[in-house]
């Protein structure tokens, strides 16, 4: 696997858990709102710590912390890690039309000052307009999208550290200037399955991340993708979002992530699909379909299990198998063209070590 593979890991700042039931991701969106489960490691800041720092010192790139009303506010956790770290990296998540763009542009140049160039940026268009409504954004799902765009002209225009007017339909702009810009300026992650979604990913993405879904599916996507940057004289990276449960044998990986289930019943799940089928993003809808919400239907390529997007929101699928099929697994991700693997698991602090330990030098 070529040395420019990066391998990240996600940073659980809605609470982790040991199975599904206590994981609180995803769990507060959807049609009717749902009180997220108490976690059985709450988000606290010692929790957090000891995660970001076991991943520094493992050699992860980056830690990818997520955004929404499920989870603590990406800018000030990550912030609060900076002098905890040495040289990880962090991906935020955040949403544009929360916030202005001059505004944000400004809020990634200190960051990437403070942190000493560890910024990267996840931004999410959001794909529940019932979530969005809880922020007090009353845009649809391909509006939001459009917004998206202008938004991401403008946080680059500022980041040239140069005077600018703007004049769109979303954001007017007189005689901005960013007098301390950004340097480097932080790398664009950007996602989305919609026609939408894959049109602003070619215009600004520097990393294009899709879910894990099927390798067929995914080198699909990445073609897609690829053509449409291509036509604007542009080359993006592309990623994967995906889950890992590896041990020392198959049959043990396939038992604990079983158990990932524990607590489970059916009218738990049957709430978690109802919930998730409320939303509008069309990535959630392609998660869901892979398993159609049947724990028979779980299994839906090789040592790749769905079983997560019973309940969870957003990514739904992990690698599943021994130390040396997960690796197997990954390396054919890479010869469709990822580059760049977005990992977690449950718990995170002790998955991020089976990785690290056992599958990262295999690759």
């Amino acid at each position: 696997m070529p040395a420019t593979t990066a391998f990240h890991w996600f940073l659980p700042t809605g609470g982790d858990a040991r199975d599904l039931g206590g994981a609180a991701h995803g769990t507060a969106i959807g049609g009717a709102p749902a009180a997220a489960p108490a976690a059985d490691r709450p988000a606290t800041l010692g929790y957090l710590t000891q995660l970001a720092q076991a991943a520094d010192q493992l050699g992860y790139d980056a830690v990818l912390t997520p955004t929404g009303a499920h989870c603590e506010d990406a800018w000030i956790t990550t912030a609060a890690l900076i002098a905890a770290t040495r040289r990880l990296k962090f991906l935020v998540a955040f949403r544009p039309g929360l916030v202005e763009p001059a505004l944000a542009a400004q809020t990634a140049a200190t960051f990437q000052r403070l942190s000493g160039g560890r910024l990267l940026l996840n931004v999410v268009a959001g794909g529940s307009d019932a979530e969005q409504r809880g922020y007090g954004d009353r845009l649809g799902h391909d509006a939001r999208y459009a917004r998206a765009d202008e938004f991401l002209d403008v946080v680059r225009t500022a980041w040239r550290g140069t005077p600018y007017d703007h004049a769109g339909p979303h954001y007017r702009i007189d005689g901005g200037h960013l007098r301390q810009p950004p340097e480097p300026a932080p790398r664009i992650y950007f996602g989305g399955s919609s026609d939408p979604a894959l049109d602003v990913a070619a215009r600004h993405a520097d990393t294009y991340l899709t879910w894990g879904e099927p390798v067929e599916q995914v080198a699909a996507k990445i073609a897609r993708v690829r053509a449409l940057a291509a036509a604007r004289g542009r080359s993006p990276r592309f990623g994967l979002r995906v889950h890992v449960l590896s041990r020392a044998t198959a049959a043990r990986a396939r038992e604990d992530a079983e158990a990932l289930l524990a607590g489970l019943d059916a009218a738990a799940i049957a709430a978690g699909q109802q919930r998730l089928r409320a939303l509008e993003s069309v990535g959630q809808r392609r998660m869901l379909d892979l398993h159609g919400g049947r724990r028979d239907r779980l299994w839906i390529a090789p040592n790749l299990w769905a079983g997560i997007g019973l309940v969870r929101g957003g990514a739904g699928t992990a690698l599943v198998g021994s130390h040396h099929e997960v690796a197997a697994r990954l390396a054919e991700y890479r010869a469709a063209g990822i580059e760049e693997f977005v990992l977690s698991g449950y718990p995170h602090l002790e998955e991020a070590y089976t990785f690290a330990e056992h599958v990262r030098p295999l690759l």
